[in-house]
């Protein structure tokens, strides 16, 4: 009886966990490519039709980034705190100093994924962007704290 109580609340725990996976997948897509979008913009110059175009681009795509951002966040607290609802979710996270560092990494990305809105949202009102370096070099900042993140979830150091 147990044993089929807990494959029947752990196949609940990893469909939740399952999905937080591919919502946060889908929300580091805008992560990542939004800065690429403020790189093209930087190089189109004074070209109206591609800023237009960029413009668009990058707030469709972070729209879509908010969205799954959120998803994956509210998925995220029912894998965090699903222990307190019942069985189905295991309380796997209690104590894990990870844990806390991979929340650091989470905002360090939320804080990049919110930059890049706000310059796109600057750069579409005629304002001014940092270098097409500088960009760049953003660019490729979100690499490193989402390895960093997935190293904790993986390997659990701490």
């Amino acid at each position: 009886m147990l044993g089929a109580v807990f494959r029947e609340s752990n196949v609940i725990y990893l469909w939740t966990k399952s999905f937080h996976l591919l919502f946060v997948i889908a929300w580091l897509a805008a992560v990542f490519y939004l800065p690429r979008i403020l790189v093209n913009m930087a190089e189109a110059g004074p070209d109206a039709a591609v800023q237009q175009r960029l413009a668009l681009m990058g707030r469709r795509l972070y729209a879509f980034g908010h969205a799954m951002f959120g998803i994956a966040l509210v998925l995220g607290l029912l894998l965090w705190f699903g222990h307190l609802l019942g069985n189905a979710w295991p309380h796997v996270t209690a104590a894990s100093g990870w844990m806390h560092v991979k929340f650091l990494m989470v905002l360090v990305l939320l804080a990049v994924f919110i930059l890049s809105g706000r310059w796109l949202k600057r750069a579409a009102a005629g304002g001014a962007l940092p270098s097409p370096k500088a960009l760049r070099w953003f660019n490729e900042l979100p690499i490193v704290f989402a390895l960093a993140a997935i190293f904790l979830v993986i390997a659990k150091p701490f």
